[in-house]
């Protein structure tokens, strides 16, 4: 049987307008009547997982009253770059910003790397090929990213070669064997 899986990333911040990383924020306040647009799109829902982030628990919410809280599917732990912008780094930190968009080992934040999410979300992937059903799941820009980077079997370095907006859907299937991306049409 067939298993689906339906990647949302969480809401937006004011982190996300104002180009910082991330604390532990809440989703704006116009975000929580936007979440009714999602729904019409996923269908039918079997399971609804979010990470334990504020913003994307508040997503979950809105989407189902029954989620699971999945610490696999957290944020990247940026350390003392929490709250920072990215702009504030290029002009403070612009060879610890370089060397953490380069090497995917480096944590100069003192936070996660890189590679262990993509290392997390390898791993969680892996734990769900054989499920089935349809799954929702609220995470984050860099869990999308790493889950498409881990189907695709594409180079680290396209990692940064994705833009992954607040509430967009990222479609997945697997046959048991192996998970595809999945390109739908957004007219249904």
């Amino acid at each position: 049987m067939k298993g689906r899986l339906s990647l949302i990333c969480h809401g937006p911040t004011i982190s996300n307008r104002e180009g910082r990383f991330p604390a532990d924020e809440p989703l704006e306040e116009r975000a929580a009547s936007q979440v009714d647009r999602l729904l019409p799109r996923l269908g039918s829902i079997g399971s609804v997982s979010t990470s334990p982030a504020l913003r994307a628990r508040q997503t979950a919410a809105a989407l189902s009253r029954e989620y699971t809280v999945e610490p696999r599917l957290r944020e990247c732990d940026y350390g003392r770059w929490r709250g920072l912008s990215i702009a504030d780094l290029a002009e403070t930190e612009p060879e610890a910003l370089a060397l953490w968009m380069t090497d995917f080992s480096a944590a100069p934040h003192g936070g996660e790397t890189l590679l262990s999410v993509l290392d997390r979300v390898d791993s969680w992937l892996n734990a769900r090929i054989g499920d089935s059903g349809h799954a929702v799941v609220v995470t984050h820009a860099t869990v999308v990213r790493a889950a498409i980077l881990h189907i695709l079997g594409a180079p680290t370095q396209a990692f940064w070669r994705m833009d992954v907006e607040p509430f967009s859907i990222t479609e997945m299937t697997t046959d048991g064997n192996r998970w595809q991306l999945r390109l739908t049409n957004a007219v249904r």
